[in-house]
This record gives structure tokens, sequence and C-alpha cells, in this order.
């Protein structure tokens, strides 16, 4: 008995006491050495812009009241989505706002998205060159915000080919802007050629920067819709999900858990999570994953909430 109460005071007094030398002199913790040894502890929860579109678009909540909305819902890190400050991109006093208004939410503002800026695979050089032009103030606005990033979309018309040559020359010509400022470009799976995993990491393969990377998204895998359309109409062509986010996850500065609908059990219906998350981690990956709720059948802060909580049951 008396020897057992002395192992456990032995144990537990190296347990709170003692410290491992680092290489430099320096020390670091028990727990510092715990999570080193366990990186898959330091996903943290985001939440993006667009999971509340419908409040933003229908003036219920405006831009600068995000990041509370967001900290409340329980989200530590933003994404923000340039729709909904558009001519902001190089008004500092607005920019002012939003960075006060994130440390006043106590959230990390993290990456922007950007839409309607050109197509960055347009083969039309022309066109290309003025799309990356566009989009540089954008990298101006996430530097000035702390992001790490800004999303983009390699649309183009044209065969998988030219559309492939002509994104490589423009997130190439992007991403080596972006590095002067620290920030990444990351492409998102986000319609046609780009949910085709294979076709986007061949392209952010073939740029060869390390700040040009992808935001994988658990959805939008559909590569072609009835009638051509870009968005709406049934897809006829999906590419495996699971496959296209193990293949993106090599160059990923952020994951979109994108959702939409939920069982009794609280399963996401189209999207195994566990799976999802276990390629996320098996990856190495350690930042944030983003929610998106893009469902219809519960109101955005019930569908972040139920998306939160499945991503916190893997985590």
């Amino acid at each position: 008995m008396i020897k057992n109460i002395f192992f456990c005071v032995l144990v537990l007094a190296t347990m709170y006491s003692c410290k491992d030398a680092k290489a430099d002199g320096s020390t670091e913790t028990n727990t510092e050495v715990a999570e080193a040894v366990q990186p898959e502890t330091k996903l943290r929860i985001s939440l993006a812009q667009w999971s509340l579109n419908k409040e933003l678009n229908g003036g219920t909540l405006d831009n600068l009241e995000f990041a509370a909305k967001a900290s409340e819902l329980g989200a530590t890190g933003i994404e923000y989505v340039n729709q909904f400050f558009a001519d902001k991109a190089e008004d500092q006093d607005y920019l002012d706002k939003m960075n006060k208004a994130a440390a006043d939410a106590g959230v990390e503002q993290l990456l922007i998205m950007i839409d309607n800026e050109g197509d960055l695979g347009d083969p039309d050089t022309e066109k290309r060159n003025e799309a990356v032009d566009n989009h540089k103030k954008w990298v101006d606005a996430a530097a000035y915000l702390g992001c790490h990033s800004i999303r983009v979309n390699a649309f183009g018309k044209g065969t998988p080919e030219e559309v492939g040559a002509a994104a490589k020359d423009a997130l190439g010509k992007l991403s080596a802007y972006g590095a002067t400022k620290d920030i990444n470009v990351i492409v998102e799976n986000h319609g046609s050629y780009s949910s085709d995993g294979k076709w986007l990491t061949d392209v952010i393969s073939s740029v060869g920067m390390d700040n040009c990377g992808t935001l994988p998204d658990f959805g939008n895998f559909c590569v072609k819709r009835k009638g051509g359309a870009q968005w709406d109409g049934d897809c006829i062509d999906e590419y495996d999900r699971y496959k296209g986010v193990e293949e993106m996850m090599p160059y990923a500065k952020g994951v979109s858990a994108k959702s939409h609908d939920f069982d009794s059990d609280g399963n996401e219906t189209a999207t195994d999570f566990k799976r999802m998350m276990d390629i996320v981690k098996a990856s190495g990956y350690t930042g944030y994953v983003g929610i998106e709720y893009e469902g219809s059948n519960l109101g955005a802060e019930e569908g972040i909430i139920a998306t939160r909580k499945l991503l916190e049951k893997y985590l």
C-alpha cells in the first residue's frame, strides 16, 4: 500500500514539475509535448459567411455584425465573402471597422472568398490578366485584415486542357503578388472543371508555389449539370467527394465543411462527416475547419449549430 502511494506521488511529481529540454536549451511542458504529438487537437472551427447569406442579403444582418454572430454561434475564426462588402476592398476606414468588430468578438479573420472579379481560367490572355488585376485589391484587403488567404475560382470556357493552362498562368501571377503580402491564393472545388479533384490538383501542382493551394469543400463536386448550367439544374456528372478531398488535402490551406440536411441522429445526410474528418486528420492538416451550411430545412443558425456539433464530435 505504501509502495503504491509512493509510486503515485512520484508519477504526479514527474507530470507536473518536469520539463523536457528543447534543442535550443529552452523547455516545454508536458502539455506542449502532448499537443506536439497530437496535432489533430489543434483543429479549430470557423464559420463561412455564406452560411448566413440570406440574412446578409436580406438586410437582417450586416457585414460588420458577422464577427459577433459567428462568436455567438461557437466559431473562433471567420471566413468572409467579398460579395457582402464588394465596394469596400480599398476603403481602409471600413476595413478598420471590420478589424475592430473581429477583435471585439474575439475571432480570427482567416480568408476572403472572392467572386465576380473575372475568370482566372479564361483562355483569352487579355481577359485573364484583367481578372488577375481585379483580384489584387482583395489580396491587399486580406493582408490588411490579417487573413492568411483569398479563395478564388478557376473558371473558364474551353477544353479542360485550355482552361487548366490558363488557370496555371493566372494563379501563378496572382500567387506571386500574394507572396509579396504574405497571402495564400487558394482554389475551391466550386463547379465545372474545378470540381474534378485530379484536374484541380494537377493545376495547383503545375503552379508549384507554396502559397498557391486549395480549399477542399465537402460538397461542390458536381462537374456537369443538365443544360450546362453553372449552379442550377440537376447534376449529371459528380466526382467522388471523398476521393476529391483526399486529393486536395496535401495542398489545403483551409477546409470547408459543407452541410445541407441532417438525420434524426444529427448526421449529415449526403456526406459522411466521420469519413471526411478522418481524411482531413490523416493528411496532417491542423488549421481551421469552416462551417458552411447551405440547407433550407433548418434555419441558418440552427443549421450552423447542427454542423458545429457534428464537427465537434469528430475533431
